[in-house]
């Protein structure tokens, strides 16, 4: 089929390549976000799927709108049959909807109907899902609610951050949004509308959401903090500035019970933070302004004294 591939971030990338390799499949251009600005100088980035397909000498469109006249006229032009999707970034237009005779079909990072939205990943993480896994759906005007092609199941790790499991999802569902094509392609593929039952919905995690609640249980301290890793990033203060918590561990018999909630404690080589429960230990942290670091090295350079704590208002 021929293919117009759209998506923007680095877990797109995967997908491209896959399709890019296919014998079966022509991507004739990739839609990818606008440029945005990134790094000290504020310097206009391509996205990671447009500096692939730029590799390739595959043509990039980078409309601000998916209805924008432009675009869609070139769209028309391109005659895709089919435009597979994968973290395009920006709703599409019934407009836009119509132009592939065979439609959008979008690579979600979730078992549907479970995790429709923005950030199925880190909440498939923050509920404690034990198994995770991708679906290929017909794109339609609800919240990824068309009919799915095709799923593959993965399972979650107990150390899983959002990045870890998202890293290992973009390549298996690499494979099955390729097999996806090709069932639709040879008509042995029929997509099957979504239950009913099952329903969950995750939209996307802000700055607020990734503040660490102290007096919460310790498992729900370490499921924030693996969701919101690398992004945007758990969060505290500890004397008025925020300090990002990249990693802990749960610290059952490390001699360190009966700390309140937020509470350090500082050995030789550890540091312990009470919470609603057990006590966890600080595994890496990001001082503002600073690189990340072992908390233990963190903890030397502070001389945190006795009793001090870890706050989860702004101060």
């Amino acid at each position: 089929m021929r293919l117009v591939f759209a998506g923007t971030p680095e877990v797109a990338v995967p997908a491209l390549d896959t399709l890019i390799a296919s014998e079966r499949h022509e991507v004739a251009a990739v839609i990818t976000r606008p440029d945005a600005r990134a790094g000290r100088g504020r310097h206009l980035v391509p996205s990671p799927v447009a500096q692939r397909a730029e590799e390739e000498g595959i043509e990039v469109l980078k409309p601000k709108r998916p209805k924008d006249e432009d675009f869609l006229a070139r769209l028309r032009e391109i005659g895709p049959d089919c435009c597979p999707v994968v973290a395009y970034g920006a709703l599409l237009p019934r407009v836009a909807l119509d132009v592939p005779a065979r439609g959008w079909v979008n690579l979600h990072f979730s078992l549907l109907p479970a995790w429709r939205g923005a950030a199925p990943v880190q909440h498939a993480l923050l509920a404690g899902d034990e198994v995770s896994g991708a679906s290929t759906f017909l794109i339609e005007e609800g919240l990824d609610s068309g009919p799915v092609y095709g799923v593959v199941t993965e399972e979650v790790r107990r150390t899983d951050t959002s990045g870890d499991l998202l890293t290992r999802l973009a390549f298996a569902g690499a494979g099955l949004l390729a097999a996806t094509m090709d069932g639709i392609e040879d008509g042995t593929l029929k997509a099957v509308p979504q239950p009913e039952e099952g329903i969950s919905l995750a939209p996307k995690i802000t700055v607020e959401d990734a503040r660490i609640d102290w007096t919460a249980p310790a498992l729900r301290v370490d499921r924030v903090v693996r969701a919101c890793t690398p992004a945007p990033g758990a969060w505290t203060v500890f004397r008025g500035e925020r300090l990002k918590v990249r990693s802990v561990a749960l610290a059952e018999g490390s001699g360190a019970e009966g700390l309140a909630p937020g509470e350090l404690k500082v050995g030789k080589n550890s540091v312990h933070v009470g919470t609603g429960s057990q006590p966890v230990a600080l595994d890496w942290v990001q001082a503002q302004g600073k690189k990340p670091m072992r908390a233990a090295d963190w903890a030397r350079g502070s001389r945190i004294g006795a009793g001090e704590r870890l706050d989860s208002e702004a101060g």
